[in-house]
């Protein structure tokens, strides 16, 4: 699996992330929102379900351990994350 994340990892930004994630929760029956106000600067707050996490500058890359991170806190195996160049 992790060639499966380098293949996309240095060329995902912040809005890819949110809309990858909102895919992946309506095909698992899960709740998600964005809430832009809840973050400081440019940064907005993605919560599925219970879960949150924090997304920085949607227009601004996202790198490994970023992703890895917030992959975590969503609780999202990284196996079952879609391929960002879909």
């Amino acid at each position: 699996m992790r060639s499966f994340l380098r293949a996309y990892l240095g060329s995902m930004n912040g809005r890819q992330f949110v809309r990858q994630v909102r895919r992946w929760a309506r095909a698992k029956g899960m709740n998600v929102r964005f809430v832009a106000s809840e973050g400081a600067g440019s940064h907005g707050t993605l919560y599925v379900d219970n879960r949150k996490t924090t997304v920085k500058d949607r227009k601004k890359e996202i790198g490994k351990g970023l992703l890895n991170k917030m992959l975590t806190d969503l609780e999202i195996e990284k196996d079952e994350f879609p391929y960002a160049g879909r």
